[in-house]
């Protein structure tokens, strides 16, 4: 059979031509290919890419030129620590020896002056007290046997100088008489001087017995109680362990105030009436304000130390003898109102707001409104001057400063309450003037004058004072 080489080369697959039209479709698909691979791979780029910031222009800061500002007052200048302690204290004792038969008080009960704190045995100054009191009756009674004695003589030597006058009886007998009557005067001045001596001495073996009655020496509070019934009790101590020389110790709890030792190289950042700020160790939280007292003027010279006073501007009963506590000394902080002397500026009661008050005339001493005048007492400057000056003594149960001007004429400021009282102590008057911190002028005065001489009296005093301080 022959085979058809025409029709069998039409079968032949052609080579070229197909690999051409492949490669022709290819080309294009690796194109886009690539394309969108380089696309994807210019976003990723983009995206992860940190932009930079764009630089600003910085602003421009405006300073407004103003006087130079004063240091922040109220700063702490000092740090310091002590302890609570209360400067009236003391351990009661008896001033005779005896033993205990009753106490009266426990731990931290209070007591006022004269209290009953305990007994002590009084069988045998009683007994002593009863035959002192005897003694007493029967030199009574012999001055009154004395007495009826000395009336009959003196009768019977009128009846005697009666017959001598009649010329019935011899001068002898009116001497005898008349010796009678004084030698009985004699016995009647005796009899009144052991009548004084039986009351002198019932009146100490009555001492003696009041003396066996302790009782307290001050206001207080025991914190301690030292002895118990039974005990034998003395003022000095008598050798061994039995013998108590103290019952209780007694505190006044208004007397409670802060004592600190600053080192010498910082004491000149103290100094009195400075304001502090107290924290005790049981309260961390509780900030308590107080002010120095005093700088005690001695130092310690093995610790290099110096003692200050620190009073406390209100007590509270949290606050306990012996607690440790820390004191912050403050800057200086005279206050919106301070008036600078030259000497430590006192802040002004800010508790409540004042208008200043100012007096140019005693017309003007009851209002005290606020006037414009080029010489004015103003109760303001008054209250400053009163407070920092060096003679003026502070008052803590009165919480206020007292000045005295003179033997006379003394002001008063009630820091708690912002009063001035001037008191004139003149020996036909004795005039007070309160100056209160809100309202008009009170006067109290024990003579017959008139209000207005009262005010200008007042007025007269509020100048001196003014005169006085400035």
């Amino acid at each position: 059979m022959t085979l058809d080489k025409e029709k069998l080369a039409s079968l032949t697959i052609d080579r070229e031509a197909a690999d051409s039209k492949s490669h022709s479709t290819i080309v294009p698909l690796v194109s886009v290919i690539i394309l969108f691979a380089a696309m994807a791979v210019a976003a990723w780029w983009w995206m992860s890419k940190t932009p930079e910031p764009i630089p600003q222009q910085k602003p421009v800061e405006v300073v407004i030129a103003s006087p130079p500002v004063a240091k922040q007052l109220g700063e702490t200048v000092l740090n310091a620590s002590g302890y609570v302690v209360a400067r009236r204290s003391a351990t009661v004792s008896s001033k005779v020896t005896g033993k205990i038969v009753e106490v009266l008080f426990e731990e931290g009960m209070s007591v006022t002056e004269g209290d009953v704190l305990a007994r002590l045995d009084d069988s045998t100054v009683r007994a002593m007290y009863r035959l002192s009191n005897s003694q007493l009756d029967a030199a009574r009674n012999a001055l009154t046997e004395i007495q009826v004695r000395l009336d009959e003589a003196q009768r019977n030597r009128t009846r005697v100088r009666s017959l001598l006058e009649k010329q019935l009886i011899s001068a002898v007998q009116l001497d005898t008489a008349d010796a009678d009557v004084k030698a009985l005067e004699a016995r009647l001045n005796v009899a009144f001087s052991n009548v004084r001596v039986a009351e002198n001495n019932k009146q100490l073996h009555q001492q003696d017995l009041n003396d066996l009655v302790i009782r307290a020496p001050f206001s207080g509070v025991v914190i301690s109680k030292d002895a118990q019934p039974g005990e034998i009790i003395s003022p000095m101590s008598a050798g061994g362990g039995f013998t108590r020389t103290g019952i209780c110790t007694i505190v006044d709890m208004n007397s409670r105030e802060i004592e600190v030792d600053v080192s010498e190289t910082y004491i000149n950042r103290v100094h009195s009436r400075q304001q502090t700020e107290a924290i005790l160790d049981a309260y961390p939280d509780w900030v308590i304000p107080s002010r120095v007292i005093n700088i005690v003027p001695s130092a310690d010279r093995q610790r290099a130390s110096i003692k200050v006073r620190i009073a406390f501007e209100q007590l509270d009963p949290r606050i306990l003898p012996e607690m440790g506590i820390k004191v912050r000394f403050l800057e200086d902080e005279p206050g919106e109102q301070a008036i600078e002397t030259g000497k430590r500026a006192v802040p002004e009661r800010n508790e409540k707001e004042e208008t200043t008050k100012i007096i140019t005339s005693k017309n003007e001493i009851q209002s005290a409104t606020q006037k414009d005048s080029s010489v004015p007492i103003s109760f303001t400057r008054l209250r400053h001057q009163l407070a920092q000056h060096p003679r003026a003594i502070w008052h803590s149960n009165t919480s206020s400063y007292v000045l005295f001007l003179d033997e006379i004429l003394s002001a008063e400021y009630f820091q708690s309450t912002g009063d001035i009282t001037i008191i004139s102590k003149k020996p036909d008057e004795n005039l007070s003037c309160t100056y209160p911190f809100e309202g008009t002028l009170k006067m109290e005065n024990n003579s017959n004058k008139s209000d207005e001489q009262k005010i200008e009296a007042c007025y007269d005093m509020l100048k001196t004072v003014n005169a006085y301080l400035f």
